[in-house]
């Protein structure tokens, strides 16, 4: 069974090389594929008389095939927490819900995606450096950008190595660069390529965010203040222009941001600054991709004495996280908070 659709561009443009189509799940990523030149993409959701496994998840799919060997779909109810999500630098985020689909034909057609550019700031300043890159290097960041829509991460880094070697300049070669040296577990090599590609260009904020990301697994908070700091200070909220290809953050990814700047500052005893981020990032995570604000939240509005806003973010986590591993400690935390907010309340009466 294959789920297929056509991604267009609002304003009539060619489709980008690098627009990529998610398939989220409970909030989690379960299947990639980047859009042809037309705009089409395909991604294959089951089997017509098998289990079908998402290799880049590990989220199984009942078999729904009849007796006859004929494909009835993927249960509506596979598809109530999933969607679509399309995503390229320049454009703003698009998302299609799937519970909305007819599912039961042997392919899944989503029709036609529409997204929009990303407005620019007025009197900002394009950095123009990718528009100068000589066509031999421009050919093998194509060819780059297509090995690595056909999962070909070998050939993908070998054909972004050969682009920045071409013009060193070519920060979004070098990104690509750190994205499939990721994917290969190439920590060391995405870490090198992203700190070129942050380099090259200051406004380029992508990169910064993937530094920031693995300062943060690594709990070096004094770097990953250091790289979310730059990024706010930028400001991606507002869509600044960068490189060439308008490369921004889109709101989503400005709450990471602020999510590792909150966590940052707490780590290191900044706790009115870490309110201030926790409190931005909670405002544009709307999709809640980081559940983890809400305990941050809750830990410095208890620190703080507010133990009512404590126990609303430490109740809102427990609902976003059912099961969670910590939940009993967090109900005994939860106990503690209400007894306080009680004992505080008493007081001022």
């Amino acid at each position: 069974m294959f789920l297929r659709g056509i991604v267009v561009i609002a304003d009539g443009s060619t489709v980008p090389y690098d627009l990529l189509v998610e398939r989220v799940c409970n909030e989690r990523v379960v299947q990639q594929v980047y859009a042809g030149p037309r705009g089409d993409f395909s991604m294959q959701l089951g089997s017509r008389t098998q289990v079908a496994i998402d290799a880049s998840a590990d989220v199984e799919i009942p078999n729904t095939s009849t007796p006859d060997g004929l494909n009835q779909g993927v249960p509506r109810q596979q598809l109530l927490t999933c969607e679509l999500r399309t995503t390229a630098p320049g454009f703003r985020m698009s998302i299609v819900r799937l519970m909305d689909l007819t599912v039961t034909a042997g392919n899944v057609d989503v029709g036609r995606i529409t997204v929009d550019r990303v407005t620019k700031v007025d009197g900002a300043t394009v950095n123009a450096a990718a528009y100068r890159a000589p066509k031999d290097a421009i050919k093998a960041y194509e060819k780059g950008m297509s090995a690595a829509r056909d999962g070909k991460s070998a050939d993908a880094e070998k054909y972004f190595e050969k682009a920045v070697q071409i013009y060193p300049k070519y920060s979004n070669a070098w990104y690509e660069l750190g994205v499939v040296r990721q994917t290969v577990n190439d920590r060391d090599g995405a870490k090198a390529a992203f700190a070129e590609a942050a380099q090259t260009s200051k406004k380029f904020l992508a990169p910064y965010l993937k530094l920031a990301e693995m300062a943060f697994v690594a709990k070096d908070w004094a770097e990953v203040l250091r790289l979310t700091e730059h990024i706010i200070e930028v400001d991606p909220l507002n869509h600044t222009d960068v490189s060439g290809y308008v490369l921004d953050l889109d709101p989503m990814n400005a709450g990471e941001a602020y999510f590792y700047n909150a966590m940052a500052n707490y780590r290191l005893g900044k706790i009115d600054e870490a309110e201030k981020s926790a409190l931005k990032a909670e405002h544009v995570d709307l999709m809640t991709k980081f559940p983890e604000l809400h305990l941050l939240l809750a830990q410095i509005w208890s620190e703080k004495g507010n133990y009512a806003g404590a126990i609303g973010e430490l109740e809102t986590y427990m609902e976003l996280v059912p099961g969670a591993k910590d939940e009993e400690p967090l109900r005994t935390t939860l106990a503690k908070l209400q007894e306080l907010n009680g004992t505080a309340g008493a007081k001022r009466e």
